[in-house]
């Protein structure tokens, strides 16, 4: 169609009509999508639900809750540090090395812990439970038992020694709590029961730590040294070891040092730094007899001027045609002996300068030793 002067001026208003009305629409359109976006947002997030009111703890847990603020601030944090040259200078850095848990044995300022969580570093650094940190000075160290003692130099203010049970009287089945630093998450309560008692456990040096106590509350790596409560919130034993998972971590098996041994080695590392033990004063093997299905302890060597040689006793020896050997001791007191470990724990039950029974084989025949115990300090 040509285009007419008279048909233009007429057509431009009614496009610009219909244009403005489209842009009207969509702006209605959007702001009513907006609108319904926020009802459905208001009404997904909804109002809170009412509080429902708290029945309150029951009675073993109020009790729980009372034993940790009691007994929480007895237990510390212990980190051990190693000294270390700087590898782009002649700079020794102190690095941490390791981590564990220990907690205040008495108002001098003494702490027990593992003897293994010290073992990696040269310095070891105790945060109590206010956060502060104090220097630690290593008192004693018995490996044989796998405890250590340190002391701080802290107001005794700020000191809150553990109340010291027995485990003597402990029952299989009876609850007990534990309470450490397991992966450096510090002052973290674990609860369980006595699974086991009497076990034997291997300490670093070997030896078997006697009356043992398994547990199947939680014991993760940082929980050594820390301690395991009983009900009253009383030391029972000290967190020494576990059976670890696959991935190194809790596998529902731990163990703990019993506090009879603890109560008599910590006052020795105290007074003297070490633990004076009984001894025959012989060296002993018995891997050679095992490998033979033979039981017994051998005497390789016999300590000069110690009960066994003024008793007699023969140590193997070296000859042109081989080996001759010594004495095998097969039982103390008239308690058998089978390995190098039955001779450490019958001689723990007595006392320097005790003389003992020892029956040993010689030859084809046996004969009955009375040994004066000697001091291993």
């Amino acid at each position: 169609m040509p285009y007419s002067a008279s048909r233009g001026p007429t057509e431009r208003p009614r496009i610009a009509t219909a244009a403005g009305l489209m842009v009207l629409a969509g702006l209605a359109f959007l702001l009513a999508a907006r609108w319904q976006g926020n009802v459905l947002q208001a009404d997904s997030r909804g109002e809170p639900r009412p509080v429902a009111p708290s029945a309150g703890l029951l009675p073993e847990e109020r009790s729980t809750v009372e034993l940790f603020r009691r007994a929480s601030p007895s237990v510390v944090n212990i980190t051990t540090v190693t000294n270390r040259r700087n590898l782009f200078s002649r700079r020794i850095d102190r690095v941490p090395e390791g981590s564990g848990t220990g907690f205040i044995w008495d108002a001098q300022g003494h702490v027990v812990t593992n003897f293994h969580v010290l073992l990696s570093g040269h310095e070891a650094v105790v945060t109590l439970d206010d956060q502060s940190t104090w220097p630690a000075k290593v008192v004693g160290q018995d490996p044989h038992v796998d405890l250590a003692v340190l002391k701080i130099e802290a107001p005794v203010e700020k000191l809150r020694p553990l109340a010291v049970g027995t485990s003597r009287d402990l029952e299989v089945g009876q609850s007990v709590l534990a309470i450490g630093n397991p992966f450096g998450l510090d002052h973290t309560l674990t609860t369980g029961v006595i699974s086991a008692l009497d076990r034997e456990v291997p300490s670093l040096t070997k030896r078997l730590i006697r009356g043992a106590i398994q547990t199947d509350a939680a014991i993760n790596p940082g929980n050594s040294g820390g301690p395991l409560l009983d009900s009253s919130g009383r030391l029972i034993g000290v967190n020494t070891q576990i059976v670890p998972s696959a991935a190194g971590a809790w596998a529902g098996i731990g163990f703990a040092i019993p506090v009879d041994t603890v109560n008599w080695v910590v006052p020795e590392l105290i007074a003297h730094g070490q633990v004076e033990r009984p001894l025959i004063g012989v060296e002993l093997n018995d891997s050679l007899l095992r490998s033979r299905g033979i039981r017994g302890a051998l005497i390789t060597s016999v300590v000069p001027g110690s009960g066994a040689e003024r008793a007699g006793m023969r140590a193997s020896r070296r000859t042109r045609g081989g080996i001759i050997l010594g004495d095998l001791i097969t039982s103390i007191e008239g308690r058998s002996v089978a390995t190098i470990n039955d001779v450490h724990t019958i001689l723990e039950s007595y006392r320097v300068g005790d003389v003992v029974a020892v029956t040993v084989v010689r030859g084809d025949g046996e004969e009955e030793l009375e040994v004066r115990l000697s001091s291993s300090r």
